[in-house]
């Protein structure tokens, strides 16, 4: 039955994007393919289907830029297999900063405002040496952020309405106060080395998919609170704790934190989620300082 579901919505997606209407003047000014040397973008910038940034490349987004995803013309969708996605994408091998303002902040988006989670592919980084996000927002992708051993920060921003926000493996990331809201996974990781810190990861069907055998992570000073299925899960090949003190749970009761775990104490087989000692009133200087 969930196959079934599964393949209903993605022709629900499909359909939905095959009616999106991307004016000649968009398809016109759009980019796709290779992005060579140092490229600064500014104003609104069109993807159309999938654009990489060559390993040596350096891309430079100023404050106040739209980058808006289109639904892929015919042959320009080059890249759907893992670990990249169906629809347009951003693949960065090289170097990518994206900083924004508080006034102006930089924003990812599919060319229709309405579009559901998922319209476009994400920014796929891979084996990045340094991406930088600060005063970003980022929505309706399958996954905001993919990364796979790069170095990476996100600082100040907004991951909202993806199905996965912050995806990523065998990567260096600092992840510091964003808020991460209405995603289907907020983050998900294995193999990482991840500072997850000051955020608030609320409203996502899960807050953190921990698939397999995290390491050297640290995170702590979150406001985990409001997610619908779990706050935390605990993948098959996490058989060890994972330690999560200092967070802030929405509540103060035990039971409650934990009936809120997919870990050891559902499957025996999982390590627990060490959530203990616990903060009791939620983190004020935590999430996005420009979010609602």
């Amino acid at each position: 039955m969930r196959m079934i579901a599964n393949i209903a919505s993605l022709g629900l997606l499909l359909g939905f994007l095959a009616s999106c209407v991307v004016s000649p003047q968009e398809r016109a000014a759009s980019l796709s393919g290779v992005v060579s040397g140092e490229t600064h973008w500014q104003g609104t910038v069109f993807i159309d289907g999938d654009l990489v940034l060559e390993e040596e490349a350096r891309l430079i987004i100023a404050p106040g830029t739209e980058v808006v995803f289109l639904p892929p013309a015919e042959g320009k969708d080059l890249f759907i297999e893992r670990p990249n996605f169906p629809g347009s994408e951003l693949i960065v091998l090289g170097t990518l900063i994206a900083e924004g303002t508080v006034e102006e902040p930089i924003t990812f988006r599919f060319v229709d405002p309405a579009a559901p989670a998922g319209s476009w592919g994400g920014i796929n980084l891979r084996e990045s040496p340094e991406t930088r996000f600060r005063y970003v927002r980022i929505t309706q992708a399958n996954s905001a952020i993919h990364s796979h051993k790069s170095k990476a920060v996100i600082e100040e921003s907004r991951i909202e309405n993806n199905l996965f926000g912050l995806r990523f493996n065998a990567t260096e990331f600092l992840i510091r106060n964003n808020l991460l809201r209405d995603n289907g996974t907020a983050i998900r990781f294995h193999f990482g080395a991840p500072v997850i810190r000051n955020n608030v990861i609320t409203d996502n069907e899960k807050g953190l998919f921990i698939t397999s055998y995290p390491s050297d992570y640290f995170i702590e000073g979150n406001n985990i609170v409001g997610n619908r299925r779990y706050a935390v899960v605990l993948g098959e090949e996490v058989p060890d704790d994972v330690r999560m003190a200092g967070n802030y749970w929405g509540t103060d009761n035990p039971e409650t934190i934990a009936a809120a775990l997919f870990d050891g104490r559902k499957d025996d087989y999982l390590g627990k989620v060490l959530y203990g000692p616990f903060a009791d009133a939620p983190f004020p200087s935590a999430g996005a300082s420009w979010a609602p």
